[in-house]
C-alpha cells in the first residue's frame, strides 16, 4: 500500500475512540461540508445535493467499534476509507423493528418490540416517493415471494422489513408488489433497471444478526461494487446498522448504540470523515432533502442534522 493511502487508512481506523463523541450543535437547516487536509469534515450552510439514485443497505446488531478497525471486516473498512464515514452515528432504540420504522417513517410509532402482528397506519417514505413520481423497490433476501406477510421464512425475518408494516403498503397490491425477494435485485441490476430508491435487507446471516462480522463483510464485498456502478456519478449508496450493542445516543431522541454509517458511490465524498452527530432520522432526512420531499416526524426536528457532510456539494 502506498504511504499516503496507509496514512489515510490509519486515520480512518483511529476514529474508533471518536464514536463515543456526541453533541453536535448543528442546525437541521440544509448544509454542505468542506473537507480538511486531515479528512475531517465541517459543516457550512447549503442544500443537500440532488441525487439521481439512493440505495440503503441495513445490517444488524453491531457497535461501531466492533466493525471499524476490525480485521475481520476488510471490505467495510476499505469502503469507509474510500467513501464518507460518519464517526458519530447512532441508532434510535432497541430492538430492531422500531429502528427500521424510524428509518422509513420518522417515528417508532410507539412500537417497542419486534412484533409481527402489529401494523402502522401512518404516512411513510413510500407515500412521499410515489407522490413525487420516484420509483422504488425494497429487496428482501430470502423472502419467499413478493409481499410475503409471514413472520419469518428461512433466514428472512419480517421484523427487518419495515415496508410490510405500513397499512397503505401491505394492503395495496400495487405497492406491496414492490416489496420483493432479493433475487430480483440481480435481474434489475443486469437489466439496468435499478429504481431510483432501493432498500436492501440481507438475510439473518448476511446482516451479521446470526453470523459473524466476517460473513457480513464478504456479503457486502460481493454486493456493493455492483450497487456503486449502478447508481452512477450522481447517486449514493448508504450502509448502516439497525442498532448497536450499547445504549449510547445523541440528538435528543437516539439511544440505540453507536453504529457505522457510510456513504459510497459517485455522490459520496471521498476519503471523508463526518464528525457531526447523526441518527436514523438524519438518514431519512437526507433522502427527503435530496429529493425535496416533506420531512416526516423526527426527520424535521431541530435535533436532526442531515448528512450533508457525507455527500459532495454540487
Amino acid at each position: 500500500m502506498r504511504p499516503a493511502k496507509l496514512a489515510l487508512l490509519s486515520a480512518v481506523l483511529a476514529v474508533c475512540p471518536l464514536f463515543g463523541a456526541c453533541g453536535s450543535s448543528l442546525s437541521p437547516t440544509s448544509s454542505a461540508a468542506s473537507v480538511s487536509t486531515t479528512g475531517e469534515v465541517s459543516q457550512s450552510h447549503s442544500r443537500i445535493p440532488h441525487l439521481s439514485h439512493i440505495v440503503v443497505v441495513v445490517m444488524e446488531n453491531e457497535e461501531a467499534s466492533s466493525v471499524i478497525g476490525n480485521h475481520a471486516a476488510p471490505y467495510i473498512n476499505r469502503l469507509a476509507l474510500q467513501g464518507a464515514l460518519a464517526t458519530s452515528s447512532y441508532a434510535v432504540t432497541h430492538p430492531s423493528l422500531p429502528n427500521y420504522l424510524a428509518l422509513t417513517g420518522g417515528s417508532t410509532f410507539g412500537i417497542e418490540s419486534d412484533c409481527t402482528d402489529c401494523h402502522v397506519g401512518a404516512r411513510n417514505l413510500v407515500d412521499e416517493l410515489e407522490a413525487a413520481g420516484i420509483s422504488w423497490k425494497a429487496y428482501m433476501q430470502d423472502m419467499p415471494g413478493p409481499c410475503f406477510a409471514g413472520a419469518s421464512s428461512g433466514l428472512y425475518a419480517k421484523k427487518h422489513d419495515p415496508f410490510i408494516y405500513y397499512d397503505d403498503v401491505r394492503l395495496s397490491p400495487k405497492r406491496c408488489a414492490n416489496v420483493v425477494p432479493a433475487s430480483e435485485l440481480d435481474k434489475d441490476l443486469a437489466a439496468g433497471a435499478l429504481p431510483r430508491f432501493a432498500w436492501i435487507t440481507p438475510n439473518m446471516c448476511n446482516d451479521m444478526h446470526d453470523c459473524d462480522v466476517a460473513t457480513g463483510d464478504r456479503y457486502l464485498a460481493g454486493l456493493f461494487p455492483r450497487l456503486i456502478a449502478a447508481v452512477g456519478a450522481s447517486g449514493a449508496v448508504f450502509l448502516t446498522w439497525d442498532e448497536g450493542a450499547s445504549d449510547s445516543g445523541c440528538c435528543k431522541v437516539a439511544a440505540g448504540g453507536r453504529i457505522v454509517t457510510i456513504a459510497a458511490g459517485g455522490a459520496a465524498r471521498r476519503h471523508a470523515r463526518a464528525a457531526g452527530s447523526y441518527d436514523h432520522y438524519s438518514l431519512l432526512r437526507t433522502i427527503e432533502d435530496a429529493w425535496r420531499l416533506p420531512e416526516l416526524g423526527y426527520a424535521r426536528c431541530s435535533c436532526t442534522s442531515p448528512m450533508n457532510a457525507l455527500l459532495r456539494a454540487r
